[in-house]
């Protein structure tokens, strides 16, 4: 028996508004022929209103104007698959969804429009956010082992007011540690100054850090506060300390003893309170064989020592990592990106990363300047990040199972194979490990 055209239509919105994710359909001139509930929940806009109207009118999608996604799918007869995108509420409220879209064919195989399923984001993007801030400390983010274990005491170190040397790599976030230690510090309201030894002339060092009076040499026309007088109540963060000259040493190892110091020029003794934190990317412990650093001042910016990990030696934190940078500069430059494409973040992930964190931030920043949709592309990257050889330019481009199967490989690698140390570094228990080396077809060496 053949059901009456009504009939049919009922029985066809029934299924539709069944459907969870929202759904419409446009004829060949985009206007809305279905709009299922879920579709008038997540916008706000009711069924009778979005019928007859124009799908950007009535989705306001980020790309509606410049890429619209429906038309792309009608004029090159191919699909796109969970596209993410922001659209404006009927309440002008904007959220985050992923589109589908389809061709509409007839009975005939005619073209006679297209179909749009769309999922509200606004769920996993808060979840997204929850997550990250379970794996973070002031502005650091990380779900590293390592890192994650430094989190955990970062509040007694900075409660305490005890010298702190952070080692690692240039671009590894030791600035970063320094400024979270001071703001979760009693000193937090005072000023945190920042002082690159590495950058200062060795003539002009000691006088930037202890200041002179007037007449100390021929161009002091006048006093000069030093950088310890300014950081008076607060903090002063001396990065590369392991470039300073022997005559500087002697200067700081008196200031950490006494707390005292006198200007160049001067014989009047001022005191300090501020608090030192010292960092530097080289091997103090050897600078001290070479008899280049002192023994005793090694001794006195070693009382709390951290060692902050390369980032290819935790590279699960780059989809955190650049969550974390896509929102600061979508916050700095007015932008709405969402997020990188799968083939991008596969280059992200296979790439070394030599200036560490900093280089990582710097290649986001390089993609914002020349990205013009919502998503980075891989050729949106620095051209020294994309592979040469085309390995991932064609259509067999790494899946995320092939990222994560390379990411653990080489974890094993650096540890050796050992699986409770890869485990460490990864952030997983050694069960999980065990199982995804099986899943994946990862083989050990015995």
């Amino acid at each position: 028996m053949k059901l009456p055209k009504r009939q049919i239509r009922e029985h066809y919105q029934i299924i539709l508004d069944s459907i969870a994710d929202g759904v419409f359909t446009v004829n060949l001139d985009l206007c809305v022929t279905s709009f299922n509930r879920s579709a008038e929940e997540i916008t706000g806009i009711p069924r009778k209103d979005a019928i007859g109207r124009q799908c950007f009118e009535v989705l306001r999608a980020s790309v509606c104007e410049t890429d619209c996604l429906m038309r792309q799918t009608i004029k090159k007869e191919s699909p796109i698959v969970n596209k993410p995108v922001f659209i404006l509420r009927a309440d002008n409220k904007r959220i985050p969804i992923s589109v589908t879209t389809a061709l509409l064919k007839d009975s005939k195989g005619e073209i006679i429009g297209g179909v749009e399923t769309f999922r509200d984001l606004t769920v996993v993007d808060k979840l997204r956010k929850a997550l990250r801030k379970q794996h973070s400390f002031d502005d650091i983010v990380s779900k590293n082992g390592k890192m994650i274990e430094l989190f955990s005491i970062l509040p007694q170190i900075a409660e305490s007011n005890s010298t702190v040397l952070i080692t690692g790599a240039s671009g590894t976030g030791k600035e970063l540690f320094a400024g979270a230690i001071h703001n979760n510090s009693l000193k937090k309201k005072g000023p945190f100054i920042i002082v690159n030894c590495g950058a200062l002339p060795e003539t002009l060092c000691e006088s930037e850090l202890f200041g002179y009076k007037a007449g100390a040499f021929t161009d002091a026309r006048k006093d000069k506060p030093g950088r310890f007088a300014l950081a008076q109540d607060g903090t002063i963060f001396l990065d590369e300390i392991g470039d300073i000259s022997q005559a500087v040493q002697v200067r700081l190892l008196r200031v950490l003893e006494e707390k005292t110091y006198e200007p160049l020029g001067s014989t009047k003794t001022i005191r300090t309170n501020a608090r030192v934190i010292t960092a530097t990317h080289r091997n103090l412990e050897k600078l001290v064989e070479e008899g280049k650093f002192r023994e005793d001042l090694y001794f006195r910016i070693n009382i709390i020592k951290l060692s902050l990990p390369a980032l290819s030696g935790k590279k699960e934190d780059i989809p955190l990592l650049v969550d974390h940078f896509i929102d600061r500069f979508n916050h700095l430059t007015g932008r709405k990106i969402v997020g990188l494409s799968q083939r991008a973040m596969a280059a992200l992930m296979l790439y070394d990363w030599p200036g560490n964190i900093r280089e990582l931030e710097n290649a986001i920043e390089h993609a914002f300047v020349f990205c013009r949709d919502d998503l980075i592309r891989l050729h949106y990257l620095p051209d020294h990040i994309i592979p040469k050889d085309g390995f991932m330019l064609d259509s067999t481009a790494l899946t995320l199972r092939e990222v994560e199967k390379y990411t653990i490989q080489q974890a094993l690698q650096r540890n050796q194979w050992k699986k409770m140390a890869t485990a460490r570094e990864l952030g997983i228990d050694k069960n999980t490990l065990r199982r995804k080396i099986n899943r994946l077809g990862i083989i050990v060496p015995h």
